[in-house]
């Protein structure tokens, strides 16, 4: 999942998008299911997308997988 950055895009636009006021789901599907897991060890160089996504559901996004 941390080859393409995909899943690391949605998430940059769901925080963007979240800081204009905006209602925000995320649907989780392929890859990004495993970006955002809990606990994982983070390749050098990438953002831990798990701590970006736990940023998003305390400013209210919601999450479906």
């Amino acid at each position: 999942p941390y080859g393409i950055e995909r899943a690391w895009n949605a998430l940059r636009l769901a925080g963007a998008l979240i800081t204009c006021k905006a209602r925000v789901n995320l649907f989780l599907l392929g890859d990004a299911v495993v970006a955002v897991k809990a606990g994982q060890e983070t390749p050098t160089g990438y953002y831990n997308m798990e701590y970006i996504l736990r940023d998003l559901l305390a400013k209210g996004a919601t999450v479906h997988a």
